[in-house]
């Protein structure tokens, strides 16, 4: 395993009843680093992807996060220990604003308790306008300041994944799950979406983990890809590398998928 791994998934297994969806999986997402997770439908990569989120704990093996054993841990938990995770379909707070869904990520805010609102007023509108001060900041850095009074219901499906993008800036996160991010994104607010990722990367030091079925975009973004068949980790390496191997791109990617060069 990768010594300075924020992530490891220790020989994780699961089943459902008689099904093996997953059999003894390792992997490592670096500290740093944007790893993808890729592998035809049925392959146990989602299985895979909830474990390390904490939707539903493994059936044997270890998941680690930050040095520490977070096997079974829900994923509210994992938040308060900083891995934060994007969905497939945007979960946005339809009837507040952009602004609005922005400023309530952190949690634990003096404002949330009704004995502060009366008696330390001045506490909590201090922290209040510091959390709308930092939901300005990656309002600003994502490039969304056009939408930020609008209600995140009327966004579009990929103004609400920029939106998601930036609720994991609101918190401390350590590492950021991405699941499926380039779906019902069109190609300009994709190429936004990327470039976004990136600097979070390049200038923030965020480590993210990526699973997605945009082949393209895993290979813009990821480096290493982990690929997974029949329950199994089969292979690690660069999208170049993956694509040079013509069993790999015959049985995972299809015959039309071309080698990046």
């Amino acid at each position: 395993m990768v010594s300075d791994a924020v992530i490891e998934v220790r020989n994780v297994s699961k089943r459902f009843g008689g099904l093996l969806a997953v059999n003894k999986c390792s992997l490592a997402v670096e500290r740093g680093s944007i790893t993808g997770l890729i592998g035809p439908n049925g392959a146990g990569k989602s299985t895979l992807f909830n474990m390390v989120a904490g939707n539903f704990p493994p059936t044997s093996g270890e998941i680690v996060f930050d040095g520490q054993d977070v096997t079974g841990l829900r994923p509210h938990e994992l938040f308060k220990r900083g891995m934060l995770r994007t969905f497939q379909i945007a979960h946005e707070f339809s009837h507040m604003t952009a602004l609005e869904n922005l400023m309530m990520v952190p949690g634990d805010q003096p404002g949330e308790h009704l004995s502060n609102l009366w008696f330390k007023p001045g506490l909590v509108a201090r922290h209040e306008a510091e959390v709308r001060q930092k939901a300005l900041d990656v309002i600003d850095f994502l490039k969304l300041g056009h939408v930020r009074n609008e209600l995140a219901g009327n966004l579009s499906g990929g103004q609400k994944k920029l939106l998601e993008l930036g609720r994991t800036m609101m918190v401390d996160a350590k590492a950021v799950l991405l699941d499926e991010v380039a779906a019902g994104v069109n190609k300009t607010l994709l190429n936004d979406l990327a470039a976004n990722i990136e600097r979070m990367n390049r200038e923030l030091g965020y480590t993210f983990f990526v699973i997605e079925h945009d082949m393209d975009l895993i290979a813009r973004l990821c480096d290493p890809v982990y690929v997974m068949a029949q329950g199994e980790v089969i292979a690690k390496g660069t999208m170049e590398e993956l694509r040079s191997n013509p069993q790999i791109v015959e049985a995972y990617f299809g015959a039309a998928v071309e080698v990046v060069k």
